[in-house]
This record gives structure tokens, sequence and C-alpha cells, in this order.
């Protein structure tokens, strides 16, 4: 059953009456989608749901309930929910984040009704409601070379690295190509041929890998027009990261053996 919705300037749509109970515990929140199916609206446009939630609820299990029991037309991609697949990325409340990471307990308001609002990542294409293009995205990731290359003859054995020289790398390692850092960036916003954050960080993975020896490649790649220097350091990447890594680090590292061409 699909119940009736209005934008965000208007009451929200009522429960439909075959939805589950509410739970116990749960507070009724006010869940703001902006939204675009591109078959019938010219632009991007709000919606607003209210809805039970439970403090142990993620922003993802909010949209569930919302295309489960209210709106099945709601448009949005998931996959693993565990902040692996980096699937889910969405700004919510104004910042990019990972929906199945985001815990209700935390954006409950203090005092009166709790209101989120959960909008598609900026600068990319919107495809149908939170959907985006990622291909531009991937076209940047794909440009630095995310892979090792050496030369000569297969080894005949593992390629050793020193504890430290893994470490020299370790943090950018853990990129789930999420895109919440590149599309956070507000250069990438204005100027879409910029490689992006998430590039230079899978970049600056095998640049500082011993065991790889394109990072004379790679660097050359990166002191393109549209590469490392278009950074202007905001730190919106590194806040936006859902693993932890240290984004604006790692892009001042490229930059620095940009200049020094050394490790």
């Amino acid at each position: 059953m699909t119940a009736p919705t209005t934008n965000a300037n208007s009451e929200t749509a009522d429960l439909p009456s075959d939805a589950p109970p509410i739970p116990e515990g749960a507070t009724m929140v006010t869940v703001k989608i902006e939204r675009y199916n591109p078959e019938v609206d010219d632009d991007l446009h709000w919606e607003s749901y209210r809805i039970p939630a439970l403090p142990s609820d993620r922003v993802l299990n909010l949209l569930h309930y919302i295309k489960w029991y209210i709106d099945g037309t709601l448009t949005f991609r998931r996959s693993c929910a565990h902040g692996v697949c980096g699937s889910d990325a969405m700004r919510i409340n104004g910042v990019n984040r990972l929906a199945c990471k985001v815990l209700m307990k935390d954006m409950f308001a203090k005092k009166g009704e709790t209101s989120i609002t959960v909008e598609p990542i900026k600068g990319l294409p919107v495809e149908k409601d939170l959907l985006v293009d990622m291909e531009p995205f991937f076209e940047a990731y794909k440009a630095i070379k995310p892979y090792m290359v050496t030369t000569g003859n297969d080894p005949t054995r593992e390629r050793f690295q020193s504890v430290a020289e893994r470490e020299r790398f370790d943090d950018t390692t853990k990129c789930i190509l999420c895109a919440a850092c590149t599309t956070s960036c507000p250069v990438y916003w204005s100027e879409g041929s910029y490689f992006g954050p998430a590039a230079i960080v899978n970049a600056h993975r095998f640049i500082f890998d011993s065991r790889d020896e394109a990072a004379e490649e790679r660097l050359d790649i990166l002191n393109d027009i549209d590469g490392v220097w278009r950074c202007r350091t905001t730190f919106n990447c590194t806040d936006a990261c859902p693993r932890g890594i240290q984004v604006t680090k790692a892009i001042q590292e490229v930059k620095r053996a940009l200049m020094f061409r050394r490790r």
C-alpha cells in the first residue's frame, strides 16, 4: 500500500493501515527526503514521512520502512548494511554519511520532535531519488591506475615488505569507494573534472607502496590541472570518510611527493 505524501512544507503522511505495529520504545520522527523521478519530475523536490524509530535503528532502517510500508517507489542503493560495501552514501542532515552507520540514538532531538533530512550526495548526476550516477567517480578512480604495476618476470615468491614499509600507506588501503569524501568536496561540486579525494587516496596507496614501480607515472597523472593542486584543504573529505582515513593528509603527502619527487 502506498500512503499519500506531501512536500516538506505540508503535513506529513499518516502510516498505512497495513504497517507493522509501532514497537515499544519507538519515537515518531519526520524524515524529509529529497526526491526525483525523471519520468514525472522536472526538478528535485522534498517529501516528508512521519514514522516510528527506535534508538537502535539506523537511518537505513528508516529508509527501508518507508520503502517497504509507505512508498515502494523510493529508490536508493544499499548492500551489506554494515559499513563495508560503501553503497549507501548520502547526505544526512547536510553531511555525507553512510546511512547504515548513522544510529538514530545520535539523531534524536533533545527537545521537541526529531526531524532529519536525507539527500543524494552532491556533484554527481541524480538518476532517481537518492540514486546517483557513479560513473564519473569511477572514471577518475580508474585513471590513476589503482593496481600494482611491476616489470620483469613474475616473482617466484611473494614480494616482501617490512612493517614500516606497510605502515607507510596503511591508512589509504581502507578506502571502500563510497564517494563520501569526493562528493563532500566544494571543488568537486563546482569543477567536476577534478579527480577528487577518493582517486588521490587510492593513488597514494600505490605511490607509497615499496613493491610498486609506477609511482612516477601516477604522480604525473596527478600533476595535471585537474589533479592534486585543485585541493583547497577544507578537510570536508576527512570529516566525511566513514573509515576514518586521513584524506587531507594523504593529499598533502602526494603534493609533497610531487614537489620533491621522492617518497
